[in-house]
């Protein structure tokens, strides 16, 4: 498959290839990876690490939170960290380049912190949990911690495509500024009042290396391909959708592409319910140097993007969704 090559669905890939002892296995694993990458931005992974009895029991915590009255969820509202741990509510983020706020509520859970003296600690903010619901904490660790491991495995996989280290991004996402977001699509009830233009999730691309998105109720998911087509992106059971963002697009000069995609509203009989969706975004330690690798910039391919950290980058882009003034 080439860059040019226009898909109707993303590849599946078996992380367990990866994983294999066996090197053709592993190497055909790096090379669809990368090419899937190269070309839409988008892959569904099997073998990540969840059973479905972890997904449905983070769900259905994920559901009770939302579904409990706006002055519970608002004691989780944290002032002054630009929505980085806990409670962010309705109206409060904006995609880049667009004027009206998504139609949207989230929780937020970051990197748990341990006492082993890393400098990265003073960071993060300190996570925060609903009391009301004990399991809450124990659900979204679990899940954080499968998914940045599966992250951590697919990062290796990109860097042999890139012809890098296998460990290269090790340390760079070592305790790294992921974030475990659980969202909810609220329901329209009223589409007549809504504000021109106000979607569930506007047009985007996302911030981080890569994103892992948990399957649920993820229909509306839409990619917009290289010649301008909206397809759309059905969750298969035992799946995970694993997406480029922007930090590795700049990383590699766009080789790997950060691929806009948006959750579209549902249909008229649809108006009325409820979308969960949780994904995990993989984002690196802030000091991450994420200046165009050299072996991704030759005649043909330009350097794109000037020099930056990721943790500068991350600031622009928190200023811009509106989450930071």
């Amino acid at each position: 498959m080439n860059s040019e090559t226009l898909l109707d669905t993303i590849p599946s890939l078996d992380l367990a290839d990866f994983l294999s002892d066996n090197p053709e296995r592993k190497e055909k694993f790096v090379q669809d990876l990368g090419a899937a990458f190269n070309n839409i931005g988008f892959v569904a992974i099997k073998n990540h690490g969840l059973t479905n009895d972890d997904t449905e029991k983070l769900y259905d915590n994920v559901q009770k939170f939302f579904f409990s009255p706006d002055e519970l969820k608002m004691q989780y509202a944290i002032e002054g960290i630009a929505g980085q741990r806990g409670y962010i509510s309705k109206g409060k983020e904006t995609a880049k380049g667009f004027k009206v706020p998504d139609l949207k509520e989230f929780y937020h859970v970051g990197q748990p912190k341990i006492d082993d003296g890393d400098p990265i600690w003073e960071e993060y903010p300190d996570n925060v949990f609903p009391k009301e619901q004990p399991d809450f904490e124990e659900y979204t660790l679990h899940t954080y911690k499968t998914l940045e491991n599966a992250g951590k495995t697919l990062l290796k996989a990109i860097a042999l495509y890139l012809e890098l280290p296998e460990d290269y991004f090790e340390e760079k996402v070592k305790h790294g500024n992921s974030i475990l977001r659980a969202i909810h699509y609220f329901p329209i009830l009223n589409p007549e009042a809504l504000p021109e233009g106000a979607v569930r999730a506007a047009a985007h691309g996302d911030i981080n290396l890569i994103t892992l998105l948990m399957g649920a109720s993820a229909e509306g998911l839409e990619v917009l391909r290289a010649d301008g087509v909206w397809i759309p992106i059905t969750s298969l059971p035992d799946y995970v959708v694993v997406n480029v963002g922007d930090m590795l697009d700049r990383l590699t000069n766009h080789k790997l592409k950060s691929t806009i995609h948006r959750v579209v509203n549902p249909p008229k009989e649809k108006l009325g319910t409820s979308r969960f969706s949780i994904p995990f975004f993989m984002h690196p330690r802030s000091e991450m140097n994420l200046t165009c690798l050299e072996s991704c910039i030759d005649a043909t391919h330009p350097k794109m993007y000037v020099d930056m950290t990721a943790g500068e980058f991350l600031n622009e882009r928190l200023i811009e969704l509106g989450l930071k003034k």
